[in-house]
């Protein structure tokens, strides 16, 4: 800390007004934001690998010659292993799109947006950063080839696949496996001279005043496709973007991608970047079996289950792949007891349970949340319906007689529109319909102001059980709408365990207690 004070004083010629740490996620590199008396702000890195942090600065002076929305670096020391960048915000895009994320997938039109501004910007730092980019000065090797393919691939044999005791044949799976990665490194649209980011993720995004993405955390970066960046981006584990917004987000890059070069055939182009997703899929598996079992990191157990989601969606769809061995563990990895039961809690809109996460030993009481009867001795637990009139007020499982009931029918109701017949409040149509209208969104303003004075109340006294219904004609639109709301509100505001039931759809979901 001290040599990169004394670096910030040569550079601004006085000692920083204020030091601030900030959290530095998985990476080995340690950050600090310097304030000086005027209020003004610069990043301070203390770095570990000289290598690295040479990659990260070279690169970074290379993009800014390119004019790229990257930070700058203002000073580093002779050994550049502290250096000092230009502050672009707390705002990552991650953040930005929380709400979404944590709603099981269910993003805003804004998050919406933000997601398709970075991935049209995307092209830009593969191609144009790619020109007259020095290779060499990449770290941790210059270029994505065979043996980096095949080191990711037995990193997921060793650090995940042979620690599930699933029995497979080492020299079948490392023909597949060689076959896998010639296959990934041959192209003849996407083996030139193009920069590949490596982490492109949304944590590696930051937002500027105008919403516009800005890139860090690309020192991994090295010449290789440009796929790699798209699967690692669209099929992120916890993202949990639907099927629907991923193909906007596709159909945003390869547009993009058109204004720089030519592109191959859209059948070509999905063909390939489904070879990278299944790469991508068993590569983060690799790092998370690492990270999560060997090194005990809660954040990368808690990746697993969206992951082997992710993995068995791909088997179970109609791409084609050649490696008939290799799928064949695949299919049998994803069937296990454990990860069957992953799915099971990851079939659940909220996503994924957390509590025991290890997935080499099984959990069968760890189940699809259900609404029994609530053992009163612990904490506040809140219960969310939504229901038709026609078919009767929800009774309170609990044996308190009941809570609130709120009446949608005064709001503007979609079911009355063909369009949306068939669809719930849970459906992205129907959310667009109700939220551009805005009479549901005054409704719950009210609702959310009543419920945020009972629940802290309850919390307050010590009460177990609470229960609030939204009722609409059919149960199906306003009424589910207004309960997915109003549980996932509570939940960011208290914390607390939420259970939600679309009752006519025969939906439950649980969203559980933070750890404290």
């Amino acid at each position: 800390m001290e040599r990169l004070l004394k670096l910030y004083q040569q550079w601004k010629g006085a000692e920083p007004a204020n030091i601030q740490q900030l959290q530095s996620a998985g990476s080995n590199r340690t950050y600090y934001r310097l304030t000086d008396y005027d209020g003004q702000t610069v990043i301070g890195v203390i770095g570990t690998s000289r290598d690295e942090d040479h990659a990260f600065i070279y690169l970074t002076d290379h993009f800014n010659s390119r004019k790229l929305p990257v930070p700058k670096v203002l000073a580093a020391s002779d050994d550049q292993l502290r250096y000092l960048q230009t502050d672009l915000g707390s705002t990552s895009l991650f953040d930005a799109i929380r709400g979404g994320r944590e709603a099981g997938g269910r993003y805003t039109l804004k998050e919406q947006e933000l997601l398709k501004r970075t991935i049209r910007e995307l092209p830009n730092i593969q191609i144009r950063g790619a020109r007259g980019l020095d290779f060499s000065n990449c770290y941790p090797q210059a270029e994505f080839n065979v043996d980096s393919v095949l080191f990711d691939l037995n990193y997921f044999k060793y650090c995940f696949l042979k620690a599930t005791e699933l029995d497979f044949h080492e020299l079948k799976l490392e023909a597949d496996f060689r076959l896998f990665a010639k296959d990934l490194t041959n192209d003849s649209y996407a083996n030139g001279d193009f920069f590949l980011y490596r982490d492109f993720q949304a944590r590696n995004v930051m937002l500027d005043h105008d919403g516009n993405p800005c890139f860090i955390d690309y020192q991994g970066g090295r010449k290789g496709p440009y796929y790699y960046d798209l699967a690692s981006f669209l099929w992120q584990a916890s993202a949990r973007y639907p099927h629907k917004l991923r193909r906007d987000l596709i159909y945003e890059y390869y547009n993009s991608l058109k204004n720089y070069i030519e592109v191959p055939p859209v059948r070509h182009f999905a063909n390939r970047l489904s070879l990278f997703v299944l790469f991508r899929t068993l590569q983060v598996l690799g790092a998370y079996g690492f990270r999560g079992y060997y090194e005990q990191k809660k954040h990368f157990i808690e990746s697993i289950p969206p992951a082997i989601h992710n993995l068995r969606e791909l088997l179970d769809s109609t791409t084609q792949f050649h490696y008939p061995y290799l799928m064949d563990i695949l299919r049998q990895l994803t069937e296990l007891p454990q990860f069957q039961q992953i799915e099971a809690t990851a079939k659940r809109a909220d996503g994924y349970k957390t509590t025991d996460l290890n997935p080499y030993k099984a959990h069968p009481q760890d189940g699809p949340a259900t609404f029994s009867k609530y053992d009163a001795q612990g904490p506040l637990v809140v219960r969310v319906y939504s229901f038709s009139y026609g078919k009767g007020i929800p009774e309170d499982e609990s044996g308190n007689g009941g809570g609130y009931v709120f009446d949608c029918r005064s709001t503007h109701n979609p079911g009355r529109y063909e369009p949306y017949k068939k669809l719930t409040g849970l459906d992205e149509p129907v959310i667009r319909f109700l939220e551009d209208d805005g009479e549901i969104l005054t409704f719950l303003d009210s609702v959310y102001k009543l419920a945020d004075a009972h629940v802290r109340r309850y919390i307050q006294r010590g009460f177990t059980s609470l229960m609030f219904c939204f009722g609409c004609t059919g149960g199906q639109h306003r009424s589910v709408y207004s309960a997915q709301h109003l549980a996932e509100h509570i939940h960011e505001k208290f914390g607390i365990e939420v259970r939600i039931c679309h009752r006519e759809q025969n939906i439950t979901q649980t969203l559980e207690a933070r750890q404290i």
